[in-house]
């Protein structure tokens, strides 16, 4: 493996890590998961065809490994994550207590999706990617990127919508939604 393989590698890992957090919904599976994608990477780079992109090459082992792993914990059971309580001293409560809402609700929304339909939400919405770049990674048409997503945004919008009318009058009171 050459040094340029490598520092691409390296300059990929903030966009896989996210791309891995956004998939897991935790910071920890997300680490493994990139950490997976690596050793997974490294130990089969001669099955990466040079002049191809290794970004998409990475993504999809990610997505497969992460595929598998749902498939496994369906198997075994959910985790439970007893780090999951940070600090917050020093940090406005209600602002602090919204955001945690907000974003517990986007991760519900998201774990609902197929796992298609997840991973092109990452790729684009989060990762940034376009549907070109999205769907060469995922080995799908555009019009079958573009349609999915569409899907999968309607979804998520849909699953908010209800989380938010769902809460106590206290708290959608105070929200973002209310003023």
């Amino acid at each position: 493996m050459t040094d340029e393989i490598r520092a691409e590698m390296i300059r990929l890992l903030p966009r896989l890590r996210r791309f891995a957090h956004a998939l897991t919904g935790t910071r920890d599976q997300g680490d493994d998961l990139v950490q997976e994608t690596c050793v997974r990477a490294l130990s089969h780079i001669d099955q990466w065809e040079p002049g191809t992109r290794l970004d998409s090459w990475m993504f999809r082992i990610a997505q497969n490994l992460w595929l598998d792993g749902g498939r496994a914990q369906k198997v075994r059971g959910e985790r439970v994550d007893l780090d999951a309580a940070h600090d917050v001293v020093g940090l406005d409560g209600r602002q602090v207590t919204e955001s945690r809402m907000t974003l517990e609700a986007v991760r519900k929304g998201m774990a609902l999706l197929p796992p298609d339909q997840r991973v092109l939400i990452t790729l684009v919405c989060i990762d940034g990617l376009s549907y070109k770049e999205t769907a060469a990674i995922v080995d799908a048409p555009i019009g079958t990127v573009m349609s999915r997503l569409a899907r999968a945004r309607r979804t998520l919008h849909e699953f908010l919508n209800q989380e938010v009318q769902s809460r106590p009058k206290s708290e959608s009171r105070h929200g973002r939604h209310a003023r």
